[in-house]
């Protein structure tokens, strides 16, 4: 009598269930938004700096509430990894890509965490309030205390260079493996699968 594996009900509830490919939607979701809403930070922040004009504080008045935006994202976003995981690197990655991408990885959602609560204690630390919208403000986080805030925006500014640095290294990543190696990685990413 000859058995086929493949239609034994009890084999596939056995099996180990298949690795998944892509993303999760809410996974992408949050990915893309962050992705926009970084890069608006990122020079709106520039323009912040470069500028004294009147539109200086129309800057600041949109930069200070879409950084506790993205502090909340973030936020979720890391839950959302730790309990959906995501899709396995392609098997024949060099170790040292392997290491890199994980590196790079960690170093974008510390820096994701790290800058809006720098920007947030920094503003604490100067006594300015942390306006979201009309007269809903954030309380202080840190005392007040002058060379505190000296130093966290100086900190502010370097991980916010580190942050575009990092961001410019992960999308070359995204393309060399869109482009040059077409393994998938970026499509996990880019558009729905299982």
């Amino acid at each position: 009598m000859s058995t086929i594996h493949a239609t034994n009900p009890q084999r596939k509830r056995d099996a180990a269930p298949a690795p998944h490919t892509h993303f999760t939607p809410l996974q992408r979701l949050l990915h893309w938004t962050m992705a926009v809403l970084i890069l608006t930070m990122l020079f709106v922040g520039v323009g912040m700096v470069a500028t004294v004009s009147h539109l200086h504080q129309t800057l600041i008045a949109i930069h200070r509430p879409l950084g506790i935006a993205l502090l909340i994202l973030v936020i979720v976003r890391i839950g959302v990894r730790l309990t959906r995981g995501s899709p396995p690197l392609p098997r024949d990655l060099p170790a040292w890509q392997r290491a890199g991408a994980y590196a790079s990885h960690l170093a974008l959602y510390g820096l994701m965490l790290a800058m809006p609560l720098i920007g947030w204690s920094m503003l604490s630390a100067g006594g300015f309030p942390v306006t979201l919208y009309g007269p809903l403000h954030l309380p202080p986080i840190v005392p007040r205390n002058v060379e505190l805030y000296a130093t966290l925006r100086t900190l502010h500014t370097v991980f916010g260079l580190l942050l575009f640095a990092t961001v410019l290294l992960h999308l070359a990543a995204a393309l060399f493996h869109g482009l040059i190696r077409r393994d998938g990685v970026l499509s996990s990413m880019a558009r729905g699968g299982r």
